[in-house]
């Protein structure tokens, strides 16, 4: 296996694209390697932070009339956009997926999606086959099981898939809190979906706006 490490082997916004797969009811409702309400909150987080870096995201789901939709919370980040619908349990061999991710012209392809062991694990270890830069977000994901979960992330890491969560990625595609540009909408995400992270830079506004004892407002 090629290490994966240096500079060039972080992941740059101007890079990456994102799929996101099958965030359904249907899934969610045998969800037991995660609190369910966390994947909610971790993939529309990701959602988030991909469309305040420009990076184009493919929203797909599995026969959708009987699975139900992907979360409103994730089609409200990108409205009006098409979702694709697929019979294709291994999303990499549905074409129109496949080419709508070709069509951005980016080689880091990003993953996360329900259940990790099926519908993630699939797609990343034949796009990772192929010579893509593949990877997934284990926290905006989620398996039926703890089990299948982590032996679906060893199996992924086997196949050479690099394996982040949705913070870290945000981070990495930040970079430098210098990047004005984004770096305030990235804190409104943050705020939003980071739980303590959030808290402590509220709070950390709250001290500096508050005078000493003893002193004038």
């Amino acid at each position: 296996m090629t290490f994966r490490n240096g500079l060039a082997s972080l992941l740059r916004p101007e890079d990456s694209v994102l799929v996101l797969i099958d965030h359904q009811p249907y899934q969610l409702a045998n969800l037991n390697s995660h609190d369910p309400h966390i994947v909610v909150n971790n993939s529309t987080a990701l959602a988030k932070a991909a469309k305040v870096f420009n990076v184009p995201t493919i929203l797909t789901s599995v026969i959708a009339d009987r699975g139900g939709l992907l979360f409103r919370q994730i089609t409200d980040v990108f409205p009006g956009q098409e979702v694709i619908d697929r019979t294709f349990i291994n999303t990499w061999e549905d074409q129109k997926v496949v080419d709508a991710v070709k069509a951005t012209r980016r080689k880091q392809l990003i993953i996360a999606g329900l259940w990790t062991e099926i519908c993630v694990a699939m797609p990343a270890i034949q796009a990772a086959g192929e010579g893509w830069d593949v990877t997934v977000i284990t926290d905006a994901s989620g398996a039926v099981s703890v089990e299948a979960h982590e032996v679906a992330i060893q199996r992924m890491a086997a196949a050479g898939v690099n394996l982040m969560t949705w913070l870290a990625l945000a981070s990495e595609w930040q970079r430098d809190w210098a990047r004005a540009e984004t770096a305030i909408a990235l804190n409104d995400v943050v705020l939003q979906h980071a739980a303590g992270s959030g808290i402590a830079y509220l709070w950390e506004q709250q001290l500096l706006n508050t005078p000493a004892p003893g002193t004038a407002g």
